[in-house]
């Protein structure tokens, strides 16, 4: 695998952002949650004056080999008839980086159907979806390297546009099914608290989804040590794009807006190999996938909201960056006590 060069942020200029925030005309810490956003992105710009500039979404899609187990609700043809959809603008997606201004990119990284008449589809396909992981790896080492590859040409693409944040969406059913074997195996949580309903399954199909899951990581666990990464036995061609883009952003020091249940475990799979990128990740929303808490929990990630989102696509992410937003207008637009003529309160 290709190696990044990520550090822990520069702490350097921390009691100068500190001055600033604390010399706004408010009492002293009484902004909460948006003062400790200001000192993070701050500290990963390396400036007292943060900009968002140019937000992009990134929406990846791919389709799982495991789908044909029973393990979502959803049958497969839905990941592609829903990028045609954002493509015509009609999905939340669309909606929420409409009311937010973000650019938004659908990539297709691994879904299987032909999208190419759709040129508003970046086409990044590296296969027709992935392998079923119950009976063996669910890509080669050589497509996972292709799909990193993939989220960091992207990262690429957009720092060159000028892109100062970006968040990451997912399109691909079955994909929380992969997500909580990540989970449980890089966190050694047990394999039931990681597994959810995803789209909707009721108590049988979340029982199935248990049983079809512990065969194959019972399986896995066969394996000679080291044979072959979860990343790469288990993992969704968008997923590993994820895991590419977020280290890439990272690389580069661009500030990651991370999305609900499957882009956590892509954070926790990134962490994972480069602990450092953490410290440019913002987790914005807990959802109501089993297990998301939990693995939040593992991070010491303090969402910022709770609003019981399970779309997918990205949409918590989004819902959250006018929070971001506020944050960077404190520090940057908020008058200080020397300025506003007003006694020091705190």
């Amino acid at each position: 695998m290709r190696t990044f060069h990520i550090t822990p942020v520069d702490v350097t200029l921390r009691p100068a952002i500190q001055q600033k925030i604390d010399n706004l005309n408010k009492p002293k810490g009484s902004l909460g949650r948006l003062e400790s956003l200001a000192m993070q992105i701050g500290l990963i710009q390396q400036t007292l004056s943060p900009s968002l500039a140019k937000p992009c979404h990134l929406l990846l899609g791919g389709d799982h080999g495991i789908e044909q187990e029973g393990v979502s609700v959803s049958p497969r043809e839905v990941t592609w008839q829903q990028m045609i959809n954002f493509t015509r603008g009609g999905g939340g997606v669309n909606m929420f980086c409409r009311q937010h201004g973000f650019n938004l990119k659908i990539v297709d990284v691994g879904v299987d159907y032909d999208l190419t008449a759709y040129p508003a589809i970046i086409n990044r396909k590296v296969a027709r979806g992935t392998q079923d992981f119950l009976y063996g790896p669910a890509m080669t080492p050589a497509q996972f390297n292709q799909a990193l590859q993939v989220g960091i040409d992207l990262v690429d693409d957009i720092h060159s546009e000028g892109c100062r944040i970006l968040c990451i969406g997912e399109m691909g059913i079955a994909n929380t099914s992969p997500s909580s074997i990540w989970m449980h195996l890089l966190t050694g949580i047990p394999l039931d608290e990681c597994i959810g309903a995803g789209a909707g399954l009721d108590n049988a199909g979340i029982r199935h989804k248990y049983e079809v899951l512990s065969k194959a990581v019972e399986k896995y666990a066969l394996l000679p040590p080291s044979s072959c990464s979860p990343l790469v036995y288990f993992g969704g061609f968008e997923m590993v794009a994820a895991i590419g883009a977020m280290l890439r952003a990272a690389e580069r020091h661009l500030i990651i807006l991370v999305d609900g249940f499957i882009m956590t475990a892509c954070a926790l799979a990134a962490c994972h190999l480069y602990p450092a990128a953490q410290d440019y990740m913002i987790f914005t929303h807990s959802g109501d996938e089993s297990g998301h808490q939990l693995m939040l929990n593992y991070l010491h990630a303090e969402p910022l909201l709770r609003l019981g989102l399970r779309l997918g696509e990205g949409t918590g992410a989004l819902c959250a960056f006018p929070i971001v937003d506020s944050a960077v207008r404190m520090i940057n637009e908020m008058n200080n006590f020397d300025n506003a003529n007003i006694t020091r309160y705190f």
